[in-house]
């Protein structure tokens, strides 16, 4: 409850029926004794059911599913620690990874193994974003690849241009195609999804106006992949900013050998289904209730 979903030690105490003094205490004490380490039990009897119903649904490989304190805690962190648990199980030498970015994305930083990687190639799947933002795709990818100490392999141009012409200059003129033709031979893919609700980071931070998010609802978008925006049967919309987007194709990145998919809360089963249709995940990562959410989309009968 403290180190992962941020509660104040006052809410603790009160959900635990104990005093804030005993709170400050009990962790004082895991402190002090070196005893504190972020770890998701995955034993907790319903987490595997989900886990397994999620993987004979959807055909993953593996699905990971973190628990949450209550229904309504912000999954955000559980799923980030979940997320930085498997990357450093994942992670070898001689690989070449793509990452997107996001929130969900930059919490499980802290939760990544720091260790070298002999050869390792860090791509990241999307362009920069002009101002200086917090979630940005260039942080994530550079960040995530000094943990490793790896090579980082950058999109030197905005994540969306104002035409489908200056797209073309920039990959052809300016150098980029040395990317796009790196990403061909990536081993694994790591990314999250975005929705289409007004507290999304991409349209919170002025990447796309309201304007334009209405118009992409109303063509049917449901949620976008690296700024490629698609409905809930997993098709990406001809719609004017899926052409501006300097992102690697994702036609590109499904051809990756590992496809991992970090993502929840209930208000993006839909954007969730999307991406699924439209990528098919190898790896999903989400927390208890949006799987519940997503099997009961899907019509799974415990």
């Amino acid at each position: 409850m403290y180190y992962v979903e941020e509660m104040t030690q006052n809410a603790i105490g009160e959900a635990l029926g104990i005093g804030r003094v005993t709170v400050v205490r009990l962790l004082s004490d895991a402190r002090a004794l070196h005893e504190v380490k972020i770890t998701l039990s995955r034993d907790v009897a319903e987490l595997p059911k989900l886990e397994i119903a999620l993987q004979k649904v959807f055909d993953f490989q593996e699905a990971v599913v973190a628990p949450l304190s209550s229904p309504e805690a912000d999954p955000t962190a559980p799923i980030g620690v979940a997320t930085g648990q498997f990357i450093s199980d994942f992670i070898r030498s001689d690989m070449k990874i793509g990452v997107g970015w996001g929130r969900t994305l930059i919490r499980s930083l802290a939760f990544i193994d720091e260790k070298p990687a002999a050869n390792l190639s860090v791509v990241s799947l999307l362009g920069g974003i002009t101002k200086a933002r917090q979630y940005n795709p260039v942080e994530f990818a550079w960040q995530f690849s000094r943990l490793f100490q790896a090579d980082c392999y950058l999109i030197p141009a905005p994540a969306l241009v104002d035409s489908v012409e200056t797209k073309r200059v920039l990959i052809e003129r300016c150098g980029l195609a040395d990317i796009f033709t790196l990403a061909e031979a990536l081993d694994g893919v790591l990314v999250s999804v975005g929705g289409m609700a007004l507290t999304e980071t991409a349209h919170r931070y002025g990447f796309y106006s309201e304007e334009d998010r209405q118009s992409l609802i109303g063509a049917g978008a449901v949620g976008n992949l690296l700024y490629n925006f698609f409905d809930i049967e997993g098709r990406i919309l001809d719609h004017p900013i899926n052409s501006r987007v300097m992102s690697i194709p994702i036609s590109t990145i499904k051809a990756a050998k590992h496809r991992i998919v970090t993502s929840g809360g209930v208000n993006k089963v839909n954007a969730i289904l999307g991406v699924i249709r439209l990528f098919k995940p190898t790896v999903f990562i989400t927390d208890e209730v949006t799987a519940a959410a997503l099997l009961a989309k899907a019509g799974w009968v415990p």
